[in-house]
C-alpha cells in the first residue's frame, strides 16, 4: 500500500492567485518538474535567505568571543537568528521542498522530517506500529506535514519531550504527535484557517491541514488528563 499523491488541483483566489499567474509567466517552463509557481517562489526565497542567515550566525559566533561585556545583546541577536532559521525551515516545509520521484519507506521519511525540523533527536521519542516502517510513501507532502508538526513542537515546545507514533489501521496510516503544554485553542484556531496567515503566525499548522486535505486525509486531536496534546494526521493507505 502507498501514501500516494492526490492529483486534484488546488484552487487559489484573489491577490495571491493573480500574483501566482504573474510569477508563472516569468518562471522558466520545466515540464519534468511537478512544482507550482507558488512552490517555486517559496523555494527561491528560502534559497536566498540561507546565505544571510549563515553570515549572521558566523558574525554572532565571532562577536561572542570578542565582546563579552554585552551578553544580553548577543543573546537577543542569537535568539532572533534562531527564530529566523526556524521560520526558514517552516517555509521550506510548507511549500518549497522539491518533489521526490519514486517511493520511500515511511521510516526514512520520518528520519528526514526530524532532520529537517531542527528538533534535537534526544527530545523526540518515535514509536512505529506493526507494519508501518515499510509503508511506501509516494508524495513529498507527507514529509512536509511531519516536518511542520515537528518544527512547530521545536519552536514552541520550550524543550518539552515530543512523542511521534505511526500506526496502520484498516486502510489508513495515522501519524500522531504528542507534547505537553500545547495551547489547544491556539492550535485548533490555526488548523481551522481557510487562508494562509498574513503575518506567518501559524503558517506551519495551516499548511498541515491544507496538505492533509489534499491527500484525502483527516485531522483529529485529543488532550489527556495530564494536559498532553495529541494531533493525529490520518492519511489513506492506497
Amino acid at each position: 500500500m502507498t501514501l500516494a499523491a492526490d492529483t486534484r488541483p488546488v484552487m487559489l483566489s484573489g491577490l495571491l492567485s493573480e500574483l501566482l499567474r504573474t510569477l508563472r509567466s516569468q518562471l522558466p517552463h520545466r515540464p519534468t518538474d511537478a512544482v507550482s509557481p507558488g512552490d517555486a517562489l517559496v523555494r527561491a526565497m528560502c534559497h536566498d535567505m540561507r546565505s544571510p542567515l549563515a553570515a549572521l550566525e558566523a558574525v554572532l559566533a565571532r562577536l561572542d568571543g570578542e565582546a563579552p561585556g554585552r551578553p544580553e545583546l548577543l543573546e537577543l541577536a542569537r535568539a532572533q537568528a534562531r527564530h529566523l532559521s526556524s521560520m526558514l525551515r517552516t517555509a521550506n516545509a510548507t511549500g518549497g521542498a522539491p518533489e521526490r520521484r519514486g517511493s520511500r519507506r515511511l521510516v526514512d521519511v520520518l528520519h528526514a522530517s526530524v532532520a529537517a525540523s531542527g528538533l534535537p533527536p534526544h527530545q523526540l521519542f518515535v514509536q512505529l506500529g506493526d507494519g508501518t516502517a515499510d509503508v511506501s510513501v509516494a508524495d513529498a507532502r507527507v514529509q512536509r506535514i511531519l516536518t511542520n508538526l515537528l518544527e512547530n513542537a521545536h519552536r514552541h515546545g520550550e524543550g518539552r519531550p515530543v512523542r511521534l507514533r505511526a500506526d496502520r489501521r484498516a486502510g489508513w496510516v495515522e501519524l500522531a504527535v504528542t507534547q505537553a503544554g500545547v495551547p489547544a485553542d491556539t492550535v485548533l484556531c490555526h488548523l481551522s484557517r481557510q487562508t494562509p496567515p498574513v503575518d506567518l503566525d501559524g503558517l506551519g499548522l495551516w499548511s498541515v491541514q491544507r496538505q492533509t486535505r489534499e491527500l484525502g486525509g483527516r485531522l483529529a486531536w485529543a488532550q489527556a488528563a495530564d494536559g498532553a496534546f495529541t494531533l493525529v494526521v490520518r492519511l489513506p493507505d492506497r
